[in-house]
């Protein structure tokens, strides 16, 4: 295992210098699954939920949330996104919406973290937007899928 990046020789926390790094391109892609009954999840499909369009108001906030990472996550470097899409699907064997977010740019980190925030934020804007019709619905994971580009190559999400 390696060290961490974000602590220094005398153990503080602090924001790693990338200023030696060359600029690659670098991808990630990040879900979240969001579990709710089925007569939510119609609601939101069939264009009746009396809050509007839920998947593209998810969408667009998740799309915000990455440009916004750095100033949510205290020690992430403000990066310059050339590309996030937010991509939302009903999976009705399992009532679940799945939130699948994908994260671009050349530069010398990498954008996992902005990845995993376009799922977060896009799955809170589901609840919120639905806790008025249902109050138990789940957020039930928010994982990295996959990164490529940087120092540590590609990684993939095992199944």
């Amino acid at each position: 295992m390696s060290q961490l990046t974000h602590i220094n020789a005398s153990g503080e926390a602090n924001m790693v210098d990338v200023s030696e790094k060359v600029s690659t391109v670098r991808e990630a892609r990040a879900e979240a699954l969001v579990q709710m009954l089925p007569e939510t999840i119609e609601l939101i499909t069939s264009g009746q939920h009396h809050k509007g369009d839920v998947m593209a108001t998810a969408r667009i906030a998740g799309i915000q949330a990455a440009k916004r990472t750095w100033d949510l996550i205290p020690l992430c470097h403000p990066l310059l996104l050339s590309k996030v899409e937010v991509h939302i699907e009903v999976v009705p064997s399992a009532s679940k919406l799945r939130i699948e977010s994908v994260c671009k740019l050349a530069g010398k980190t990498g954008v996992e973290m902005e990845a995993l925030t376009a799922a977060s934020v896009a799955a809170l804007t589901i609840y919120d937007m639905c806790k008025a019709v249902q109050k138990d619905i789940v957020i039930e994971q928010v994982r990295l899928l996959e990164k490529t580009g940087g120092k540590s190559g590609h990684f993939k999400a095992s199944v």
